[in-house]
This record gives structure tokens, C-alpha cells and sequence, in this order.
């Protein structure tokens, strides 16, 4: 995912966006734990959105309160 294309969405899209990450992250953690993951390199992807997911929400608060 483009952190452009997250700029451009609110904060409570921003806060969706956050928790379907969250939920395949942890669908993705069950495969994992039951020993059948068939694209390994998604945990790192997947992380990653949500730290920019979480970076612009962030970022959009504070230019809210200030």
C-alpha cells in the first residue's frame, strides 16, 4: 500500500484500515502457527502498512488538537 493513497483518507478510514490489517496479520499468525503459510513474506508487508497506517493517524491527530 502507497502511503500517498493512505493520505488521502480520513481519520476514522485511517482506523478501519488499521484494524483489517490487524485481522490479517492475525489470520496469518494462525496459519503460521498451524504450519501451512503459503506467502511467508506477507507478515513483513503486513507490519509495515500498519506502522504507516499508524504513523499518518498520528500525525493527523495532532494537526487536529493543534
Amino acid at each position: 500500500m502507497k502511503i500517498a493513497e493512505l493520505r488521502n483518507l480520513t481519520i476514522e478510514e485511517l482506523a478501519q484500515k488499521e484494524r483489517a490489517l490487524r485481522q490479517e496479520l492475525f489470520k496469518l499468525n494462525q496459519q503460521r502457527y498451524s504450519g501451512n503459510v503459503e506467502k511467508p513474506h506477507m507478515f513483513s508487508l503486513v507490519k509495515k502498512d500498519i506502522a504507516r497506517v499508524q504513523t499518518l493517524l498520528n500525525k493527523k491527530k495532532e494537526n487536529k488538537d493543534g
